[in-house]
């Protein structure tokens, strides 16, 4: 960020006229571990408020192979018939070597490449639970800024937590097709108890008995959990992403589903209890991150690490004390 480094200001008013070049760069900002360039972005995450809040974000999640970035560019597509501008974020596997995405997902979205009212941003996962980058709402709120009306966040879906991706989006979609190993058993219960709507896609590809069948599976594992009084059932379609078929009903449970939560209140008290969340996991981040480079903590740490592992002291008694080498209280 240090060549032709563009002052807050500059980044804020090109975000705020589309410029996707500024916007790239300002999620590789945001992106950034170097202090300076945090500083930063804070300051220009700060100014953008304001000009946030217009969109509707879409979490969509599911095991690889699934066709998640298929699905993706193809209801992309059909969102911008509908006049819409969307925003892609993608979170990729981190190269364990360089830190950088490796999976590409641009290059499996050729109808939105390319596409005035579309940005598109695969960025690394790092380490962070659930395969969502920290930075994540960051950029979510720079797209809104940028007046995309349509932010679309894909995760890795590799059988981790997508608590996080939960509560950063106003829903989460689970793609899955029949057959992939996922139908039920394979599905951890606390991703069920997340999601908003089930879709199966590759529907071209099965039979009509097997995918009701299917169909039939999920609403009764769905049955099992207890009633969702402020949001609609979870409801389970069926789509061929690459036939682009069954994204009408998708778009048509979306808005039904957005309609009843702006209407009951519960969608403006999701995202403040979103926000919170955020401050909190950034607060736990910021701690973590002062252990870890400050010398003298890290080998106190690593002392007790020692101690738990030869039963010399309880794991809650150690955490207890290197709390209290923190000088919080």
């Amino acid at each position: 960020m240090a060549k032709n480094r563009l002052t807050t200001e500059e980044f804020k008013n090109g975000i705020l006229a589309g410029e996707k070049s500024v916007l790239s760069r300002a999620i590789t900002l945001v992106e950034s571990k170097s202090v300076v360039d945090r500083k930063q972005a804070n300051e220009l995450v700060n100014s953008i408020l304001p000009f946030i809040g217009k969109s509707f974000r879409l979490g969509i999640t599911g095991a690889p192979g699934v066709g998640k970035s298929t699905f993706i560019d193809g209801f992309g597509d059909f969102l911008l018939k509908k006049g819409k501008k969307v925003a892609v974020l993608a979170i990729d596997p981190s190269s364990k070597i360089s830190g950088g995405s490796i999976l590409g997902d641009k290059t499996r979205m050729e109808k939105l490449v390319g596409q005035p009212n579309v940005f598109i941003r695969p960025s690394p996962a790092g380490l962070e639970l659930g395969g969502v980058a920290q930075s994540t709402l960051e950029s979510i709120l720079l797209c809104e800024a940028a007046s995309y009306d349509f932010v679309v966040v894909e995760t890795v879906g590799v059988g981790q937590s997508e608590t996080a991706v939960k509560e950063m989006t106003d829903m989460l979609l689970f793609l899955t097709i029949a057959g992939a190993g996922d139908d039920l058993q394979g599905i951890k219960r606390g991703i069920m108890e997340m999601i908003d709507l089930v879709v199966i896609n590759k529907s071209d590809q099965i039979e009509k008995e097997i995918l009701g069948k299917v169909k039939s599976n999920f609403a009764q594992a769905l049955h099992l959990f207890p009633p969702r009084a402020a949001k609609p059932n979870v409801d389970i379609l069926s789509c061929s992403a690459l036939n682009s078929t069954g994204f009408d009903e998708i778009w048509q449970f979306i808005l039904d589903y957005q309609a009843k939560l702006s209407a009951n209140g519960f969608f403006e008290e999701n995202r403040k209890a979103q926000k919170i969340s955020w401050m909190n996991r950034s607060l736990i981040h910021l701690v973590e991150n002062h252990i870890q480079n400050n010398d003298n903590l890290k080998a106190n740490v690593q002392k007790f690490e020692t101690m738990v592992s030869d039963n010399q002291l309880s794991p809650l008694d150690a955490a207890f004390q290197i709390f209290q080498l923190l000088n919080l209280v």
